[in-house]
């Protein structure tokens, strides 16, 4: 479980093609603080340490995961959001993450707006009907509020310059691919009532 509050950025050492998939290796700095079988949301994918060596952390990223996330594209040097899983002894910010990405989303636009930045991210029509105005929704595993939903499955954000600069939210472009992990408790809401009119 995480909060969707990055803690900050690592950067891609090697991706390396293996028979189930791939193996990740990020450079982060909180490397020496890590534990094999620990979590860490990387780009809002929930990963599981599998090695530690220096500052260099080894994931093993299985096809599913190469299917249904944006990590296929990180390459070396490729900048990654990261979070560990959350503790018990700590506030909660954000909004309940798993780190189970639905699906990938692109960047439509990204505006400054004095000191703020304005961005619009279309996600897929499927996931549409899980967003709420002022809901929240995980971006790369960033804990973001809906500003506005607009036509097309187009919903558009503020970010405020601490989350621009904090993770790699500034690296953004039109076109680029991001991580989407919807509300779970609108998708426990959503069976919850299918089963009850379906009964």
């Amino acid at each position: 479980m995480f909060t969707g509050l990055v803690e900050c950025t690592g950067k891609v050492a090697e991706r390396q093609a293996v028979a189930t998939g791939a193996r990740l290796i990020v450079e982060i700095p909180f490397a020496g603080e890590l534990a094999l079988g620990d979590s860490v949301a990387v780009n809002g994918c929930c990963l599981t340490v599998d090695r530690v060596e220096g500052s260099c952390v080894e994931f093993d990223l299985l096809t599913q995961t190469l299917r249904v996330t944006g990590l296929g594209g990180l390459h070396k040097n490729s900048l990654c959001n990261l979070e560990r899983a959350m503790g018990g002894h700590g506030r909660f910010g954000g909004h309940f993450v798993m780190g189970h990405v639905d699906a990938t989303a692109e960047v439509i636009s990204l505006e400054p707006v004095g000191q703020d930045h304005m961005v619009r991210i279309r996600i897929p029509e499927a996931y549409r009907k899980y967003v709420i105005d002022k809901g929240s929704i995980a971006i790369d595993g960033v804990s973001l509020t809906v500003a506005q939903i607009l036509p097309e499955a187009v919903l558009e954000f503020w970010i405020t310059p601490h989350t621009w600069q904090r993770t790699i939210m500034h690296t953004y472009s039109p076109g680029t691919v991001v991580n989407i992990e919807v509300d779970m408790i609108a998708k426990y809401v959503e069976q919850l009532y299918g089963s009850k009119t379906q009964g």
